[in-house]
């Protein structure tokens, strides 16, 4: 079975890439659903709460993410703090998915995460397919997204690793820099190449 790593900067096109591929029936594991999810075990909350504090905690005990992104995305520090904690689990539940799949025969699935390298993930995957596009692209797409100025998307897309450093750990590079059409003429040779030419 064949792990396909998929990645991108923000706003490059990766979640419309990992839609495409799941409408071509390919099975996706999605890390930043499992990431958001693992928040609901009352043990890793608990953790987390001694970790930085009961500010990060609503009144129903569950966690304020808006809090808890306020301390972590302005000291890097804590950020790695956070992901000590956090990784180990989102991995174990990665894994967990993959074998699912592997159970059930598959022969390629694919591992949707926009941090996969940063998270230290790559030993999970075979291959790994980058999303990437023109920067001017790039920033008008967040801004409509996030109805943001162009100095705000500069920010997001600056505090995360540059597309062209990320470009560097990928086997293959899909640039999705024109139209949802094209994009889905691209992945749809993508796959019928993989298909033909991945063995094991």
């Amino acid at each position: 079975m064949l792990i396909l790593g998929l990645t991108g900067g923000i706003g490059c096109g990766k979640s419309s890439l990992s839609n495409i591929f799941r409408n071509l029936n390919i099975p996706i594991v999605d890390a930043d659903i499992i990431s958001r999810k693992i928040f609901e075990d009352k043990l890793l909350l608990e953790k987390i709460f001694v970790h930085f504090g009961q500010s990060i905690k609503n009144d129903d005990g569950t966690l304020n993410r808006k809090a808890l992104g306020k301390i972590v995305f302005s000291d890097e520090e804590k950020l790695k703090e956070l992901n000590n904690l956090t990784h180990p689990r989102i991995r174990e539940k990665i894994i967990s998915e993959i074998e699912k799949l592997r159970k059930k025969g598959e022969n390629i699935v694919v591992l949707d995460a926009a941090i996969l390298v940063e998270s230290g993930f790559l030993d999970m995957v075979d291959k790994l397919l980058v999303v990437t596009c023109k920067q001017e692209v790039q920033i008008s797409r967040i801004q409509k997204r996030d109805n943001c100025s162009e100095q705000e998307a500069l920010s997001r897309i600056n505090s995360q690793m540059s597309q062209e450093e990320k470009s560097k750990y990928g086997d293959y590079i899909i640039d999705n820099s024109g139209t949802i059409t094209e994009l889905e003429s691209k992945a749809h040779k993508f796959i019928e190449y993989m298909k033909e030419n991945w063995r094991e």
